[in-house]
């Protein structure tokens, strides 16, 4: 360490770190003990740039685990990391605030960044390929919950999509699931995160159909569902439903007298009544997809949470591309940006598993150890 930074007192030398991206705190922490130590603390600053959402992107291989791959987006640094591969319990696992999620064959989470998996008391139905949210109560204060909808039921190792599962809910107190009342009828069974997203805003976690375009929301205190109504405005082809700050986003592709296009448009929780805010640059969306595919918008998938949306073409050939609209203001003013390709080698995946998830600086350099592998910095 050069001796002005030396003579500095602990509180300064923290702050003035704390200013920094996590991929340059990677390279800083080795630089002596004593900034490993700040750096590894809990009580080390978080600045407002430390709580973008992450992009997670997750490649399975059904027939060689060594084939599988794990990265993370960091938005403030404009940067990928190679994480570490890790076992999962299941080729059907989830990701949401955080947590990695396993449901079968029993329900495991663990922490995003360091694998360590905990099995609850198992689901009163158990199921693959939910919607799963976390949030938290006054009762749990800083432990979550966890709620689990929707989802396909296997009962003798075949498929039942009739069933339609109720809602659980996990009280991390008890180690015990809550059933409450199963998606509205409306919803037809069999429904999973494939043709669902969802949205946990203000207390409500809002499920909606990408395709059929069916929204509700479950009161997380009253444990009802409320009326199911439709939200598809003119044009649109298929859409997910997004918590962003302060308003709900929906996001999808249009297909408008200009030719298609993937907008966003704002929702009023009260009225459900919608408001575009923007739309992808052209360039940007062609950049996305192949023009001369029937399909080609397909593959396409959107996620986000905070002031950030991630659209994604999850297909190989494309090397799974992305974007990014940052939202600017409470007006909906909007910025958008490529990201970066991934880092070479990109191995080819029979499925991809993508969310968001804030990190910390303490959830990377957990007692004063790195749980992110390989550093590879790309910028535009």
């Amino acid at each position: 360490m050069s001796e002005p930074f030396a003579s500095l007192s602990s509180d300064l030398t923290e702050l003035i770190l704390s200013h920094l991206p996590i991929p340059s705190l990677l390279r800083a922490s080795s630089v002596c003990k004593f900034w490993l130590s700040l750096i590894s603390s809990p009580s080390f600053p978080s600045l407002s740039h430390h709580r973008l959402p992450w992009f997670f992107l997750h490649g399975l291989h059904n027939t060689s685990s060594k084939n599988n791959q794990s990265f993370a987006f960091d938005p403030f640094s404009n940067s990928w990391f190679r994480l570490p591969s890790s076992p999962f319990p299941s080729p059907d696992f989830i990701g949401s605030s955080g947590f990695l999620f396993s449901t079968a064959p029993s329900f495991s989470f663990s922490p995003v960044l360091k694998p360590r998996w905990i099995t609850t008391s198992p689901l009163r139905f158990s199921r693959i390929n939910p919607l799963v949210g976390v949030f938290f109560t006054r009762k749990t204060n800083s432990t979550p919950q966890f709620i689990v909808v929707g989802g396909v039921r296997f009962i003798g190792n075949l498929v039942d999509i009739e069933d339609r599962l109720a809602v659980e809910i996990y009280n991390p107190c008890r180690d015990c699931w809550d059933l409450c009342p199963p998606l509205p009828a409306d919803f037809p069974s069999g429904n999973t995160s494939q043709t669902l997203s969802s949205a946990l805003f203000r207390g409500k976690f809002y499920v909606f159909g990408i395709y059929n375009f069916f929204v509700s929301f479950f009161d997380l205190d009253k444990h009802v569902w409320s009326q199911v109504q439709t939200l598809r405005p003119p044009g649109v082809l298929f859409a997910f439903l997004i918590a962003c700050r302060e308003m709900l986003v929906l996001a999808g592709i249009c297909n408008s007298p200009r030719g298609p296009s993937f907008n966003l448009w704002r929702i009023d929780e009260k009225t459900m009544e919608f408001s575009e805010i923007s739309i992808m640059p052209q360039d940007m969306l062609n950049g996305l997809v192949d023009s001369d595919e029937d399909d080609k918008f397909a593959s396409l998938k959107c996620i986000g949470m905070g002031n950030l949306i991630y659209v994604i073409n999850e297909e190989y050939h494309k090397k799974y591309p992305a974007c990014i609209c940052q939202i600017v203001d409470e007006s909906g003013k909007c910025s958008w940006r490529k990201v970066p390709q991934l880092p070479s080698p990109v191995n080819k995946f029979h499925k991809v598993i993508s969310f968001c998830s804030t990190v910390l600086p303490h959830n990377v350099f957990m007692g004063g150890e790195q749980d992110i592998g390989h550093v590879q910095p790309i910028t535009d």
